[in-house]
């Protein structure tokens, strides 16, 4: 076929096989083709340019080694196949180093420079030789992180040295040798500055205890304007945001970092601690009331639905969604009193703005407006309250007068939670032992999104207040026990306190089903949260669709603990994305996890129809990396009213509940049975007192 072939806008590509060779498997699509587009037609020939076309065959690599998916960043005809290496680039070290990558595309630019000028496909190979370097400069120029490597920087030198013997006419040992040295200084300043900061610490702190008794004892949470708190979360969402390493938010990276030899997503983890920082400061802000009249706190909480508003104004929906999970947290939601002060609008607002985040449909309406606001200018806000409809409109109204641009912050849980979702559902490994490239492509999907949301966060321009972050630092937080004391000081329980979620529905503030155990802080399965955190998320996109559309709960809190998932408002037979004929995605949890002994983290696992007991607990066991044998562990199924213990020998597909959400939790043997005395006791103890 004539390479100066061109794809009509009218052509499609359709599926015809499957075709495999050494290495390889690939899927081959029929593509329709002109010889001409269609503006280049003669003006004669345009009656008969139905007849300028005709069917190509593609074939785009399913699985492969790594040689193979190397050498498919070259197009049949030797050009640079762009699609395929920006997929490569975001997800290749889930499945090689950059030692690895490198030296695979250097060994396959020498085998090419090997080739006989005098042979037939020389010109071929010229033009596959000019890709190959066009591969490292992007590479280079686009994942610079993936050569920083101190202190030896083994990938810049072996690039340096590469390119001054087989590349000497190019530029590529020069930038890479100004990298090296770029890194090198990078890394001294760092060091200079590390030990700046442990001389100067013994003195920054008696400063810091100066100041406490002087100015900043009197800064207070009524001093600070709503526009202040939510212009201030927003820039350090956004900050935080931008620095997120793409990679770092794969299912394989983020699920898999206790493991052993596992890499550390620093950039993830500082996401999801600020958004715990902002839910637990809600939460305390409001506890921390006691001897105040309900009339005042009433108003805190109003505050807070206001910076909320604030927050959604901006379109920093991750600030957004840390105050409404600290809203809707046990302890500030059962302050009946408290709410039922609110002024009416405000209660409205606050619905509405809760059900932004909705679990219904796989949170549609979160995603939705993501995709819809992403690169915005401002954000488009409706409200069925006709005060808060006239609001709204002046607000549009000023932003386009005033030719406001804002910028945009998601959910990090969203993204954590699909990637996760989809490292669970697919393997990294075939059958045929080869790389799953297609679980990468859709993972790309996701990463993309990402990417876009990244550059969409660097339009905000807010500087940093620091009036307002020793303020937020000063507030002190509480541990979810702690919490709920203290809210249980501000309103005793009851004996009708059982009954408060049946009458909450009146209050009108809750916009879908509350429990309390599917609130919690965006913990992640962050290590040492001496907090609330349980973590609601839910578990995203139909995976066995070809592409991936793009979250993650939470009570004082996106993939996720963000292993996890989150069931919807769905009932529980209704379609689910996660459960098939022969396949469910269960949610497991381990008991008085060591590390986490105030979290309640949940991994996502992969159920079949030939799964037993003793299978599910080996999986869990090495989620949470821990050596031990599985007999000597219970499966419960976590059901409204108890538990449900899978029997030993029992196939959990069979054996489970499914008219309820599939979450479950492992237990030692001891545990199970202190737990079952305990439980025995106490119904001996009821029916004594009867």
């Amino acid at each position: 076929m004539e390479l100066g072939r061109q794809e009509s806008q009218e052509d499609g590509n359709r599926f015809w096989r499957e075709e495999r060779e050494e290495g390889a498997v690939y899927m081959v699509y029929l593509k329709r083709v002109t010889y001409r587009s269609h503006d280049r037609l003669e003006e004669g020939e345009k009656f008969m340019s139905h007849l300028m076309w005709e069917t190509m065959k593609v074939r785009v690599i399913k699985s492969g080694t790594l040689e193979k998916l190397v050498e498919c960043m070259e197009t049949c005809q030797g050009d640079l196949d762009s699609s395929h290496l920006n997929v490569f680039l975001s997800t290749y070290r889930t499945f090689a180093t950059p030692e690895q990558v490198l030296k695979t595309i250097m060994d396959r630019y020498i085998m090419l420079k090997s080739v006989s000028k005098d042979d037939d496909r020389s010109d071929m190979v010229e033009e596959q030789q000019k890709t190959i370097r066009s591969v490292l400069s992007v590479w280079l120029d686009t994942q610079s992180e993936d050569f920083r490597e101190p202190p030896d920087y083994p990938c810049l030198l072996d690039l340096e040295d590469f390119a001054k013997e087989y590349i000497p006419d190019s530029d590529l040992a020069l930038r890479a040798r100004h990298r090296l040295e770029k890194f090198q200084k990078e890394s001294k300043n760092l060091e200079a500055t590390m030990s700046k900061m442990q001389i100067e610490k013994p003195a920054a702190r008696r400063n810091s205890r100066h100041q406490h008794n002087g100015e900043t004892e009197h800064i207070d949470f009524n001093q600070l304007s709503n526009h202040l708190i939510a212009q201030q979360l927003t820039y350090k969402d956004a900050e935080l945001f931008r620095k997120v390493v793409p990679h770092h938010c794969l299912g394989s990276v983020w699920s898999r970092r206790r493991k052993k030899g596992g890499e550390d997503p620093l950039t993830v983890a500082a996401t999801i601690q600020e958004f715990n920082n902002v839910s637990l400061r809600v939460i305390s802000t409001i506890l921390n009331t006691k001897g105040m009249k309900t009339s005042h706190r009433a108003k805190i909480l109003q505050r807070w639905i206001e910076i909320a508003q604030e927050l959604r104004d901006l379109k920093n929906f991750s600030s957004l969604r840390a105050i409404i999970s600290g809203l809707q947290s046990s302890p500030v939601y059962r302050l009946r009193k408290t709410w039922s002060a609110l002024p009416k609008n405000v209660m409205v607002l606050f619905t509405e703005l809760s059900e932004i985040f909705s679990e219904e449909n796989n949170q549609i309406t979160s995603r939705e407006l993501l995709m819809k606001e992403a690169t915005a200018k401002f954000p488009d806000i409706e409200s069925q309250n006709k005060t808060l409809q006239r609001r709204n409109q002046l607000k549009r109204q000023s932003w386009i007068e005033n030719g406001i641009v804002q910028g945009t912050v998601p959910y990090l849980g969203t993204f954590l939670t699909d990637l996760t979702m989809i490292d669970t559902a697919l393997p990294d490994i075939t059958d045929e032992n080869l790389i799953n490239f297609e679980k990468h492509r859709k993972e790309f999907e996701v990463i993309a999104q990402l990417k876009l949301l990244q550059s969409a966060a660097q339009i905000y321009s807010f500087k940093k207040d620091e009036k307002f972050w020793v303020w937020f630092e000063s507030v002190k937080i509480y541990s979810d026990t702690q919490s709920h004391d203290m809210s249980c000081g501000i309103e005793p329980q009851t004996e009708s306190s059982a009954k408060l979620k049946k009458k909450s529905a009146s209050l009108g503030h809750r916009p879908v089903k509350f429990d309390s155990t599917k609130f919690a802080l965006f913990a992640c399965g962050l290590e040492n949260r001496k907090s609330m955190s349980s973590i609601p998320d839910t578990l995203s996109a139909a995976l066995t669709a070809p592409i991936i559309t793009t979250h993650y709960h939470s009570s004082a809190s996106s993939v996720l603990s963000s292993d996890s998932g989150e069931t919807t408002g769905q009932s529980p037979n209704s379609a689910s994305p996660f459960r098939s004929s022969d396949t469910y995605v269960i949610k497991v949890s381990m008991n008085n996890d060591p590390e986490t002994p105030d979290t309640h983290v949940y991994k996502s696992i992969m159920l079949t129809n030939t799964d037993h007991t003793h299978n599910v607990i080996s999986k869990v066991l090495e989620k949470y990396s821990i050596e031990a044998k599985p007999e000597d562990y219970r499966l419960l199924q976590l059901l409204e009213d108890g538990e449900l213990l899978i029997p030993e020998r029992a196939n959990v597909f069979y054996a489970l509940n499914n008219s309820s959400d599939l979450n479950f939790i492992v237990k030692t043997r001891e545990e199970y049975e202190s737990s079952t005395l305990k439980r025995q006791r106490r119904r001996r103890f009821k029916k004594l007192s009867l």
